[in-house]
Formats: structure tokens, C-alpha cells, sequence
């Protein structure tokens, strides 16, 4: 009986185990595919125009440290630091009642001069009638010349004299020799001018000028009015090239550019970077819309056989200006997939 029971319940495990063995395998669940909706673009080589980096200084294109070249006491000074200018304002006025009464010494010695000038040209008239009649002597009519020679000279003189002082006169008043900012202010009322003593600095920073320097390679490749890209500050920005002159030292070549700046949003002074081309390079470039960030990095969804796949890539510069095509340094290689995302608020999603 016990082996009865026994057989009985071995046969029952051998029917479960033969059951088990031989019961179908269920499916395997596949893995769904991820896919980001969005158009896909096809990877591959292209050529780009190279260009190396230049660093300089935006500095204003007009600037200026005003004097004088009178010495006096300054009675006024009409404007403060970061006061905006128009050009022949007035900005300092100095004391100036010493060429005031030399003006006046002036105009005694040009009456003076005219009214013998006037006698003169009397008495050489007189002669010139008396010599013509052979009633005055060749020696007489040449002094009256020479006297009226004399008294012209003397004339122009002092209408010169007039003149000079009149110029040195203008320096009692220090105008502004162009619009811009008064950047810089040196005297106060009461203090003494002094010839050539700095007074205000004006600058207009309207227009930039950004010097770099580079090598004769680069610089050959370059002429005059010819736009480049610029940084300043990392605002991207257009420069127009000024000229391209042999540097002071070394076997380089300064490269001046123009950066307008006429809404003043750069402030001279700043860094800048010009961005000189210097022939082509293979490269691999993707539409801007396809880049997108997490923090300082940057990255794209790459299209694989197993689903999409954000992949980090390192960018280069911008492909073409407005191409709106970036191009990629790093982390991408001819013959990758990448997808474009649809826009923000598209209805429909084009799956690729």
C-alpha cells in the first residue's frame, strides 16, 4: 500500500515536470521603439570656409583729449562726465581779458597803419601827377613809392596780428570737435589752464574700430571693404574691413575693421573677436533647429534602428550666416540620422 502511494505520487510530479517541458514558451514582449516627431536629416560631409580667431579691443573710432593754448583761469566748465555733445558746443570757457586788451592795442595799431597808409598812397599820387609833368625828380618819386610800400606792409601787419590774435581768442572757448560722450573730466572752475594741459576727453562710439593682428597668410587673404564676421562681448556682429597695414613688430599685418554701433548697445572698450577667413575645411553641419541644450550642453536626437537617441556633440560655428545650418566639431560623423522636431504647438506629428 505504501508503495502504492509512493508510485502514485511520483507519477504525479513526472506529469507536472512532463507538462511544464512540454507547454509552449509565451511571446517575449518586444521593446517599444521610441521615436521623436519631426522631419530627419541625413548627415555628411561638407565644405565650409575656415577662418581663425582675432582677438582685440573695440575702441571708439573718434576720440579726443581737449586743450587749450591759452594759459588762464578757467571760469566754466558747462558739462559733466557721460554729458552728451554735438560738435562745436561749447564745453570750457577760460579767462581771456588779457587778449582782450591786446584786441584792443591791435585795433589802435591797424587805425594807425591805415591812416598812414592812406597818407601815403596821398603822397604817391601827388608825385606820380609831378614826375609825369617833369615837375618832381626820379629820386622823389621813388621814396614816395618806397613809403607807400612801407605803409601797406605795415597795414597787413596789423590786420594779421588782428587775425592771429583773433584765432588765439577762440581757444578762450574749448568746444567739442565732434558729437559723442564726455568720458572724461579733468578740470574744475578756478583751476589754471595751461597750453596743452588735458581738459575734457570726448569720444563717439557711433562707430568701433577693432585692430587685430595676423599672420601674412591670413592677411593675404583679406582687402579692404570686405565684411567679416565680429564678436564683441558675445554679441555677433558685422565688421567691415578698414585696412590692412604691416604690423609695428614681428612678421604680422594689423587688420583694422568698422563696427557700427549707432543704438550704442556695445560699449567701447569691450573685447572683440574678428572672425578672419582663411580658405575651406570639410565639416559636417545641421540645421540650428535640431541642436537642443541642457544647461552648457548641447546635443541632437540621433534616428537609430533601435529608436531615437539624444546624443551629446560639440558645435562649431555658425554654417552661412543665415543658412540656419550649424556646424558640428564633435560627436557626429557622415551617414548619422538626425531629427528635426517639429515645431512647438504643430497638430500633427510626422513620424519618420
Amino acid at each position: 500500500m505504501r508503495y502504492s502511494i509512493m508510485i502514485a505520487a511520483s507519477g504525479g510530479v513526472l506529469l507536472a515536470l512532463t507538462a511544464a517541458c512540454g507547454s509552449p514558451k509565451e511571446d517575449a514582449v518586444e521593446p517599444k521603439v521610441t521615436r521623436v516627431a519631426g522631419t530627419v536629416y541625413a548627415v555628411k560631409d561638407t565644405m565650409l570656409a575656415a577662418a581663425v580667431e582675432a582677438s582685440g579691443t573695440a575702441a571708439p573710432l573718434q576720440q579726443a583729449t581737449l586743450s587749450t593754448k591759452l594759459m588762464g583761469t578757467v571760469l566754466a566748465v558747462l558739462v559733466s562726465e557721460g554729458d552728451a555733445v554735438v560738435a562745436g558746443q561749447p564745453l570750457v570757457r577760460i579767462d581771456a581779458r588779457e587778449l582782450a586788451a591786446k584786441q584792443a592795442q591791435v585795433a589802435a595799431s591797424i587805425a594807425e597803419a591805415e591812416a598812414i597808409r592812406t597818407d601815403a598812397l596821398t603822397q604817391a599820387s601827388r608825385i606820380r601827377a609831378l614826375y609825369a609833368d617833369s615837375a618832381a625828380t626820379r629820386a622823389q618819386l621813388d621814396a614816395a613809392e618806397t613809403a607807400l610800400a612801407r605803409a601797406e606792409a605795415a597795414a597787413r601787419a596789423a590786420h594779421a596780428s588782428s587775425a592771429e590774435l583773433g584765432a588765439v581768442s577762440d581757444y578762450a572757448t574749448v568746444r567739442a570737435p565732434f558729437s559723442g560722450i564726455v568720458t572724461k573730466r579733468f578740470v574744475d572752475p578756478g583751476a589754471f589752464a595751461a597750453p596743452g594741459a588735458p581738459l575734457l576727453a570726448v569720444q563717439d562710439g557711433r562707430q568701433l574700430r577693432i585692430a587685430v593682428h595676423t599672420t601674412p597668410h591670413v592677411a593675404g587673404r583679406l582687402r579692404r571693404g570686405q565684411v567679416v564676421d565680429a564678436t564683441i562681448e558675445t554679441r555677433r556682429l558685422s565688421a567691415t574691413i578698414e585696412g590692412i597695414v604691416p604690423a609695428d613688430a614681428g612678421n604680422l599685418y594689423t587688420i583694422n575693421a568698422i563696427v557700427a554701433n549707432g543704438a550704442g548697445t556695445v560699449l567701447p572698450g569691450s573685447t572683440a573677436t574678428l572672425m578672419l577667413p582663411s580658405g575651406t575645411h570639410a565639416a559636417i553641419v545641421v540645421p540650428a533647429a535640431a541642436i537642443t541644450r541642457a544647461g552648457d550642453l548641447t546635443g541632437v536626437v540621433v534616428r537609430t534602428p533601435d529608436g531615437d537617441e539624444t546624443r551629446w556633440v560639440r558645435l562649431g560655428a555658425s554654417a552661412g550666416g543665415e543658412s540656419g545650418y550649424v556646424e558640428v566639431s564633435a560627436g557626429l560623423r557622415a551617414g548619422d540620422k538626425v531629427v528635426v522636431p517639429l515645431p512647438v504647438g504643430t497638430d500633427v506629428a510626422e513620424r519618420n
